[in-house]
């Protein structure tokens, strides 16, 4: 197989600080591995305390002397709405880097270029339309809520869907008129290396933007401890969330953190079959199974469970791998080769967990690069470590249960609460399951399709906070309440020994 190697890559990637790029302070740099030839194809800076400060610093500066917060929310929506044009215009162009970079499937990535124009189009058209509360005591008292900018957020994304999640933190951080620093995953830095032009060109002020690149361990550990940062915002693994929960602690800072998952997908006797099998296959192979909200394990009733394996299995084989940049291609290599043997090593453990009827190794013909056939374990038991662990990776668990009952306690029987998918055509049952199963999002006879206005979190070891829609807006601001007498002064009074009214102290508030 000949490789796709995209031209004008860049000879390296460096920070991006008060709009210009810069190395690293000390000149420390990392390798980049493209994940069909695991080879390193450029370095990136490295970001140490000495890197994040200086991001910090110039971020800080544009929020307290910048014209960005002061700015009307319709100027800002404008400034959005070019950003969205933008990335529109270079949507194939990011796609095909971002498939060099990740492995994703170049049609896939293609779909994630458009999401993130469209996550800028979102709250662009969001600040505008933002209605505050007010609530009023008519003749005496008017309450209204006030929402400012808090500061300089800092963004720690993942490597799946690298671009595509970024631009779910910064459109509604910059909205609202913080400034922020991007620390993007050292897997795949290359995709954020195209957000300085594209801001540029769209006329965000300079020092708004800073891009950090690093290791967790690094950059994302000095930028979860300055205290120049009052917000964090951060997707990636629970167990590194319990550590930037532990790091942020003393500084009290804002967290919203989206985790891990192992979603169940619950199929009863009465859904319709071949729309849950393509829904379940399509949840756990698309992406090549690297997303957060997989259906990765697909709990099916007894009276069904058969044939639904068999339909499954047999539909699992014919899923396309190959070249991430073959349009043909439904799953791609996974992202680094340490991902892949972890993703691996499931696979052997599956073995001897469940019953192998799909997948279970390298695909054939592609001995080269991190590629992982579909992989489908049967009878898997609620105790086995494929059932319990997110594996991240097109790697899935079924197992039968014989009552409503069951399948709840299946599907909750795990540390993880993001997604649920729930196929039956029963509305009474639908609705029940939906409201007792733990998850943050719940859909019913649908895949994954999320609408930006509703809010996207976990409850568990899943996460912290949710951001979408209004709820982003809330955690990227803070609300102040103002209130405001508009009848006589009522004040119950202290001190007036000559003239002390026993009532004023037992008056009622007025509301």
């Amino acid at each position: 197989m000949t490789q796709h190697i995209p031209e004008g890559l860049p000879d390296r990637i460096r920070h991006y600080i008060d709009g210009e790029f810069v190395d690293s302070v000390g000149g420390e740099t990392f390798d980049v591995l493209d994940p069909v030839s695991n080879q390193t194809y450029v370095q990136a800076a490295a970001g140490q305390q000495a890197d994040i400060d200086r991001a910090v610093e110039a971020a800080s500066r544009a929020f307290r002397e910048g014209p960005w917060p002061r700015m009307l929310p319709r100027e800002r929506s404008r400034v959005l709405h070019r950003i969205a044009d933008l990335v529109e215009s270079r949507d194939a162009r990011l796609a095909e880097l971002e498939t060099f970079d990740t492995g994703l499937p170049i049609t896939q990535a293609l779909g994630q270029a458009r999401r993130a124009a469209e996550n800028f189009r979102f709250f662009a058209d969001l600040i505008v339309a933002q209605a505050d509360d007010t609530y009023k005591v008519p003749g005496r008292q008017v309450n209204y809520v006030n929402r400012k900018p808090i500061g300089v957020a800092g963004l720690i994304t993942p490597w799946n869907t690298p671009f595509m999640l970024e631009s779910w933190k910064l459109a509604p951080a910059i909205a609202t008129g913080n400034t922020v620093v991007l620390k993007p995953a050292e897997f795949t830095p290359l995709s954020a290396s195209l957000w300085p032009e594209i801001f540029e060109e769209a006329g965000l002020p300079n020092g708004v933007f800073n891009l950090v690149n690093g290791l967790g361990e690094e950059a994302g550990d000095a930028l979860v401890k300055h205290p120049g940062v009052p917000l964090i915002s951060f997707t990636g693994e629970s167990r590194t969330g319990q550590i930037i929960f532990g790091n942020a602690a003393p500084y009290l800072k804002g967290l919203s953190m989206e985790l891990g998952g192992k979603s169940p997908a619950v199929v009863f006797a009465d859904a319709d079959l071949d729309a849950a099998v393509d829904a379940t296959i399509f949840g756990v192979f698309s992406l090549n199974g690297e997303r957060c909200t997989a259906g990765s394990r697909i709990l099916v009733e007894r009276a069904i469970y058969d044939e639904f394996v068999e339909k499954y299995a047999a539909q699992a084989k014919r899923v396309v791998v190959g070249d991430p940049h073959d349009p043909k291609t439904e799953v791609g290599a996974l992202v680094h080769p340490e991902h892949y043997e972890k993703v691996m090593s499931y696979v052997e453990i599956g073995k001897s967990e469940g019953r192998l009827v799909a997948g279970g190794g390298r695909p054939e013909g592609l001995e080269a690069g991190n590629y992982v056939a579909p992989t489908v374990f049967a009878d898997v038991p609620k105790d086995a470590r494929i059932f319990q662990e997110e594996i991240f990776g097109p790697v899935v668990a079924i197992t039968p249960f014989d009552s409503e009952e069951e399948a709840l306690e299946l599907a909750n029987g795990v540390k993880y609460g993001l997604a649920a998918y729930i196929w039956t055509n029963d509305l009474k049952r639908a609705h029940n399951f939906a409201q007792a199963v733990e998850a943050g999002m719940v859909w019913l006879n649908s895949n994954n399709v999320r609408d930006l206005r509703t809010p996207f979190g976990g409850v568990k070891a899943s996460g912290l906070g949710h951001e979408g829609g209004y709820r982003s807006i809330d955690f990227y601001t803070d609300q102040q309440a103002v209130h405001i007498t508009l009848g006589a002064v009522h004040n119950p009074t202290f001190g007036k020994q000559e003239h002390h009214d026993e009532t004023d102290l037992d008056d009622p508030d007025p509301r």
